[in-house]
């Protein structure tokens, strides 16, 4: 019986022993994986690529005559949205819907009105994007022209601290002015630290000799180097926008740059005529404020030539600081990680409708480049008919970091599109101080404060040409309510 009792006392013994021993090695196996450095999957980096007055006109989108390797690489590794529509013909209240994810103030002092009303504390404000990312974790960074003023700050000169364009966006706002000595002096500077004080003395086109440092973008890309090595080492994932400044007025750049057109052809001006009827057509103020010795380009061909190389001169050397910026995000291996964004703040008439600017309700002041390129993405160099808005980027980055989109923004995420770019866009919405324009697939309504309209069609050859608003009123009525609902 005691043998029978001391088997029974060993079996027993032994299971337990060997639960034992299973749940000590349970128990040292969970220490093994807590002990493990936990592994973390950082948001993607976003790089935003800001350029003024760049219209559609890049070889990548078409235009073969123009000089633009680096953008175009950009295309090839990500997407292009041929038909994006910026929503206001002018810098401030277009970066304010860029920067905010909705419908604003029409004027450039957009941003700055917005200011004030956070400064009164008297109403909700809703969070910028580059505030909305610094509360998912992002240190957000600005280099150059990204709000209206370069730098962010107002005053006289534009570097009043105490002034600024978009409180508690950034962790910096950073403006390098070198010998033009302040940001408004960068603006519209010429070559070797020349500012614009009388516009009439100031040259409207320039090519200097010297290397690219001789022009504000020079420095703006330099300082840009320097945040994306320095983001670099950070743990925490960066939003940095950089905003270049050419091919804005005046169009100036290094000469290398002109030389690059000295035997390019240049194509002819689309509907190079003044409209007849009623538009939103102007004389081009902006353009004539600056020294054009004597001379008219709608009615001197030479000239208008000239005028059109030293634009694409100023867009081939834009492209050249984008270059160093990829460059340099792809040297430090950041690019592995990085959504990158090339948007035009909106276009720029060179001649069409006998305009030199903005500031109109026409195709070429609203269609401007956007170029989206991110991790893993799923067709490198596609391209996509889609009609898209700027007001749709806010969403977009939102979607692509995997962070959440805000309920208030008025655009929608652009992913749809870059995983299929057949997926249909939206009308696209614009405005300035006198009228609103919408925008689909096949025409344009420009609907005028007192109820006037114009509306073209763009599937004709005449396309913004001939008003056809009083042959169509079914169209300009469906197209005009939903204007009005979208603005509401």
């Amino acid at each position: 019986m005691r043998a029978l009792n001391n088997f029974k006392y060993r079996l027993i013994q032994g299971k337990f022993r060997g639960l034992f021993s299973i749940s000590l090695g349970f128990l040292f196996s969970l220490l093994f994986i807590n002990c493990k450095k936990e592994v973390v999957v950082q948001k993607p980096n976003i790089l935003l690529i800001c350029v003024d007055d760049l219209r559609p006109e890049l070889r990548s989108f078409g235009a073969e005559y123009i000089i633009s390797p680096n953008i175009d690489r950009l295309a090839q590794s990500g997407i292009s949205f041929r038909r994006h529509y910026v929503n206001a013909p002018s810098c401030g209240p277009s970066r304010y819907t860029l920067l905010t994810g909705l419908y604003g103030p029409r004027g450039n002092d957009a941003l700055f009105r917005r200011s004030v009303r956070l400064k009164q504390g008297k109403e909700h404000i809703n969070p910028s994007m580059p505030e909305w990312f610094r509360t998912h974790g992002y240190t957000a960074i600005s280099v150059g022209k990204v709000s209206h003023h370069p730098g962010g700050m107002g005053g006289a000169d534009w570097n009043d601290s105490t002034q600024l364009e978009m409180p508690r966006s950034w962790d910096k706002q950073l403006m390098p002015s070198g010998p033009w000595k302040h940001p408004r002096g960068a603006m519209h500077g010429l070559a070797h630290g020349e500012i614009r004080v009388k516009p009439k003395e100031m040259d409207v086109y320039q090519a200097v000799e010297g290397d690219d440092s001789i022009y504000p973008d020079g420095l703006i890309a330099k300082e840009a180097l320097k945040q994306i090595k320095d983001l670099s080492k950070e743990e925490k994932p960066f939003f940095l926008a950089v905003g270049l400044i050419k091919p804005h007025l005046p169009f100036g750049a290094p000469k290398a740059y002109l030389d690059l057109y000295d035997s390019v052809q240049l194509p002819d001006i689309n509907h190079p005529g003044k409209p007849e009827g009623r538009t939103t057509w102007h004389g081009s103020g902006e353009f004539r404020q600056y020294n054009l010795w004597g001379s008219d380009p709608n009615e001197d061909p030479d000239f208008a030539v000239a005028l059109r190389r030293h634009y694409a001169a100023c867009v081939s050397y834009a492209d050249a600081q984008v270059g160093k910026i990829l460059e340099e995000l792809k040297r430090i291996e950041a690019d592995k990680n990085t959504i990158v964004v090339l948007w035009g703040d909106h276009g720029w008439h060179l001649g069409e409708h006998a305009v030199w600017g903005k500031h109109t309700l026409f195709e070429e002041s609203l269609h401007s480049p956007l170029i989206i390129q991110y991790p893993d993405i799923k067709l490198p160099g596609a391209e996509t008919d889609a009609i898209v808005e700027t007001l749709d980027l806010f969403p977009t980055l939102c979607d692509l970091s995997g962070i959440a989109i805000p309920d208030f923004v008025q655009g929608s995420s652009l992913r749809p599109m870059m995983e299929d770019p057949q997926v249909a866009g939206n009308p696209a919405i614009a405005y300035h101080s006198k009228a609103t324009t919408i925008r689909n697939s096949s025409h344009r309504l420009i609907l005028h404060k007192d109820g006037y309209t114009e509306l073209y069609d763009h599937d004709s050859s005449e396309k913004e040409t001939r008003n056809v608003a009083e042959e169509n009123p079914e169209l300009v009525e469906k197209l005009t309510q939903e204007l009005r609902k979208r603005l509401e």
